[in-house]
């Protein structure tokens, strides 16, 4: 069984020992934003929903509890959980997407500093990040921090509530700014900086390690019997990756969803020496991942349909077609490269390689020449252009990819998944399999409770790849064109953060009148 207790909701899933699907349940709740750029979640909503989400997958499957061999978790990283000596919630839990600790990231950077930093743990200290968060604790709810006797990430919170015990792994305590990424290990070091006790921090396995087992009461609650195994376990982006497969150098994933995340399996401890790529443990013994997240992937393709694609919305209600086939299918008449027009997908502000919150969207290069079909194909190019930043700087470290898979949304489409492979001039795949990461969990509690001897077995065994798309003669056009996209950025990001400043003065100015 594997549980993902996700941003919007707890999913549990249930496979047999082939690794084949026989149930899934998600069961949703709600995220707080108490001000502006904070996001929230109460921890208790996780139990809540993840006793309902196992109450259902046993409900829909007819399986007994005695057949079930063991839990993998996995879940939404870097949220920070605040729990007291008598283990009872301090106060909601600070998200992975809030953004209120940019003093806080500042500090940490100014105590460690920043070459130290990346040799430590593998990335820049970001907003998202736990250790910040718990700088902002102290500073801002020093009430609430004297009371602290333990920090979780939010599926470990889930462990403590299945078993009472306090464990995490080292793929989720990789994304804490906490953890030494290359010993696997908790950083001294940064808990002295940041003067934070290393008990309050639970012990680390690694994820296909049992952790501990189910407690009786929550074999009262869950239905699930008293003595299961519940293994380790992993981040959501590490999980995912073992549900596609991405376990062995050479193979790389690309998901399409409202951001994009480009992900590689590495044999070795590699980190980008300017901090734009994110390196962590990966979920297997000596195994680590690189990360590139692009902030608006597949959301501007949604953005595109939202705000320009009115008859297609229109002809897709008539047709009972969906609107992104009808715009593809119009995009694909236009020759590859758009007859000189060009992308930048920075509708979010970027995250890699440009790490820019100012960073904003463009097309560049029209002219009359071009029609609406150009632009539509213009926007799947640029954020496969975008994307192939990440590979490049994966690339530079030294890792070869010989297969790309592709997940999410955008992968439905298949001029997209032929524009992908052009523009990385890889082979791409899809796989199967299309539960995330609460897949990838069951898979590694399967090696964890003996079912297979290693995750790579279990991803061999139970993971296919197909939909196999070969580079074709628009690869060479798109290599011409890829070095203009990339001198975009640099050339116009004065000018964004030029008018980033000019809005600011004009809304103080609102303000002040």
């Amino acid at each position: 069984m594997g549980i993902d207790v996700g941003t919007t909701g707890a999913k549990a899933l249930l496979t047999d020992a082939d690794g084949a699907v026989k149930a899934t349940a998600t069961t949703e709740y709600p995220m707080s934003t108490p001000q502006p750029l904070w996001a929230e979640q109460q921890p208790t909503d996780w139990w809540t929903a993840t006793v309902s989400s196992i109450d259902r997958i046993l409900k829909q499957s007819g399986v007994t509890p005695d057949r079930i061999a063991g839990v993998g978790l996995t879940g939404q990283m870097h949220g920070l959980v605040l729990l007291d000596a008598q283990g009872d919630v301090l106060r909601p839990c600070i998200m992975w997407n809030d953004q209120r600790t940019g003093e806080q990231c500042a500090e940490i950077t100014r105590r460690v500093g920043a070459e130290r930093l990346l040799q430590l743990t593998g990335n820049p200290v970001l907003p998202g990040f736990t250790a910040s968060k718990i700088l902002w604790v102290s500073q801002h709810e020093p009430h609430v921090y004297k009371e602290v006797a333990k920090v979780l990430l939010p599926k470990d919170y889930v462990r403590y509530r299945l078993t009472g015990e306090f464990f995490g792994d080292v793929s989720d305590a990789s994304g804490t700014s906490l953890f030494n990424v290359g010993r696997r290990r908790w950083s001294r070091e940064m808990l002295q900086a940041l003067d934070i006790p290393h008990s309050w921090l639970p012990e680390v396995t690694e994820s296909p390690e049992v952790s501990a087992q189910l407690s009786t009461s929550a074999a009262g609650e869950t239905g699930l019997l008293d003595g299961t195994p519940v293994v380790g376990g992993a981040g959501d982006q590490a999980a995912q990756a073992v549900g596609t497969g991405i376990v062995t150098e050479g193979l790389l994933s690309v998901t399409l969803g409202t951001s994009g995340v480009v992900f590689a399996a590495s044999d070795n401890y590699r980190v980008e020496p300017n901090g734009k790529l994110h390196a962590f443990c990966h979920a297997l013994p000596d195994t680590w991942h690189l990360m590139g997240v692009m902030l608006s992937a597949g959301g501007s393709f949604r953005w595109y349909r939202d705000t320009l694609g009115d008859a297609e919305l229109a002809e897709a209600e008539r047709s009972k077609r969906d609107a992104y086939q009808i715009l593809t299918e119009e995009a694909a008449r236009v020759p590859p490269g758009c007859e000189g027009l060009l992308f930048l997908p920075y509708l979010s502000g970027e995250r890699t390689p440009h790490a820019d919150p100012n960073a904003r969207a463009a097309f560049v290069g029209l002219t009359l020449r071009h029609d609406k079909a150009h632009m539509t194909r213009a926007v799947l190019e640029g954020v496969s252009y975008g994307l192939r930043d990440s590979l490049e700087l994966m690339r530079d470290l030294g890792l070869s990819i010989e297969q790309v898979r592709a997940s999410g949304g955008g992968a439905r489409s298949s001029l997209w998944r032929q524009i992908l492979a052009d523009v990385f001039e890889t082979e791409l795949a899809t796989v199967e399999v299309t539960e995330g990461a609460a897949y990838g969990a069951a898979l590694l509690a399967g090696v964890g409770v003996g079912l297979h001897p290693t995750v790579i077995h279990a991803c061999e065994t139970a993971v296919k790849a197909s939909g196999r798309v070969e580079p074709g003669p628009a690869a060479s056009t798109y290599a011409d064109f890829y070095p203009r996209y990339r001198s975009l950025y640099p050339a116009l990001a004065p000018e964004f953060q030029a008018m980033a400043d000019l809005i600011s003065s004009h809304a103080e100015s609102e303000d002040t009148e």
